[in-house]
């Protein structure tokens, strides 16, 4: 599977995200000869448990979070932050945890967008909103490097790249800028090789990030 790196937009102090700067993104994409290529769409989900006897709360994770992404739309991935655990299921998973009503669904995040090619390289580029409204919370960024799966070799590729991408955006003076978090995949038990279990590794980590940036730039919380 080719290696992918997942950014979130942070903005500047005093500002927020908004579909002009999305709009401005995208257009940087296409400055720099990426060639539009479809729309993407991956939906993150998160529950609490529904605790029927008090005693039995140590059972449960406090929450998980809950993944399907567009490029394996039969898998769904569960992560419990907690216990450093991630599972790779069937989407029909998802059905059978609303039968067992073990856990209620508490926000979920749609990330949608459009995606790019450029020679060996796939830009996705997208906002985050709630399920069923047009309030954007966050602009993030998939980076996919098509030949390379392994995660250490790509990194020097993959930093020229990033380093060419906000040398390009930086022109436009835009309020904020993209950043990327190194993530411990080992803390998961994942190897070198790039799987989707990285890839739900990751949008934990860029939800984690997108709530602090609106707390402390915006005092929203997501």
């Amino acid at each position: 599977m080719p290696i992918k790196w997942i950014l979130h937009w942070r903005p500047n102090a005093g500002t927020s995200v908004n579909t002009q700067i999305l709009t401005e993104i995208s257009q940087c994409v296409e400055s720099i000869n990426g060639v539009k290529d479809g729309t993407w769409k991956n939906t993150l989900s998160f529950y609490k448990p529904i605790i029927k006897e008090q005693a039995n709360a140590s059972e449960f994770p406090q929450n998980y979070l809950g993944i399907s992404l567009q490029e394996h739309p039969n898998k769904y991935y569960m992560l419990i932050r907690e216990e450093r655990l991630i599972i790779e299921a069937e989407s029909s998973l998802q059905k059978i945890m609303e039968t067992l009503q073990s856990y209620k669904l508490r926000v979920t995040l749609i990330f949608e967008g459009f995606q790019y090619q450029l020679g060996d390289f796939r830009v996705r580029v997208g906002k985050a909103v709630p399920n069923n409204s047009e309030n954007m919370r966050g602009i993030i960024m998939e980076i996919e490097y098509l030949p390379i799966s392994s995660w250490e070799i790509s990194h020097q590729i993959m930093g020229e790249f990033f380093d060419i991408w906000k040398e390009a955006l930086g022109k436009r003076s835009l309020p904020g800028h993209f950043v990327h978090i190194e993530p411990n995949f080992a803390e998961y038990g994942l190897s070198d090789q790039y799987t989707s279990q990285h890839t739900a590794v990751q949008y934990d980590i860029i939800i984690t990030q997108m709530v602090a940036t609106a707390i402390s730039s915006q005092g929203i919380r997501i």
